[in-house]
This record gives structure tokens, C-alpha cells and sequence, in this order.
């Protein structure tokens, strides 16, 4: 069995809308860790509930999954397509972008 490190600080989060239905929904509280390590491999986050943080939205910050990772950036979407605005609107993430991983679900 192999532990992972626990990246502080850790941040409670409240789902606020239906991008993430149905495994998160609206008012659930999630908890994240610290963003990836600078120069980490970011295919490692395929799959992974991150919080995103956009340059074009400043200190907003939107809940979604990892779903691709390619020369271009990190692609990411809610869970419930229909109610998400994610990388299917904005195209893809920088690395900066990801501000902390889910660390319990």
C-alpha cells in the first residue's frame, strides 16, 4: 500500500449549482488540497475533481473533472453536461489554472 502526500493547505468547498449532479450536488461541501506540484505530470489528474480558478474570471472558482490532458492543456467538464459551462466554452486550461484536487469525495 503507498500513501499520498497531503498537499496543506486544505480548503472546504461548497458546491453552489448542478454542474457537478449527480455524484456532487448543490450544497455539498468537498475538500481540496493544494494545487499539483509545479512541473508534476498533469495526466496524473485525468479523472480528478479539481478547482479551477480562470484567468478570465478571476477569483471564481468552478468545480469539474480532469477529463483530458494533451500538448494543448488540461481539458475539463462538470459531471452533468447539460448544466456546465466548462473547457466545452472556454477550450483548454493552463496548468496555473488548477488551483487545488479534491482530496476527499
Amino acid at each position: 500500500m503507498s500513501l499520498s502526500p497531503i498537499r496543506l493547505p486544505l480548503r472546504r468547498v461548497k458546491i453552489s449549482g448542478n454542474s457537478m449532479l449527480p455524484k456532487f450536488k448543490d450544497g455539498r461541501i468537498l475538500l481540496f488540497q493544494g494545487a499539483p506540484k509545479a512541473g508534476s505530470d498533469p495526466h496524473t489528474l485525468v479523472g480528478k475533481i479539481v478547482l479551477v480558478v480562470r484567468d478570465s474570471y478571476p477569483g471564481i472558482f468552478f468545480i469539474k473533472r480532469v477529463t483530458r490532458v494533451s500538448d494543448e492543456g488540461i481539458w475539463v467538464e462538470g459531471d452533468n453536461l447539460e448544466a456546465s459551462t466548462d473547457s466545452r466554452t472556454w477550450g483548454f486550461l493552463q496548468a496555473h489554472e488548477i488551483v487545488a484536487v479534491a482530496f476527499r469525495k
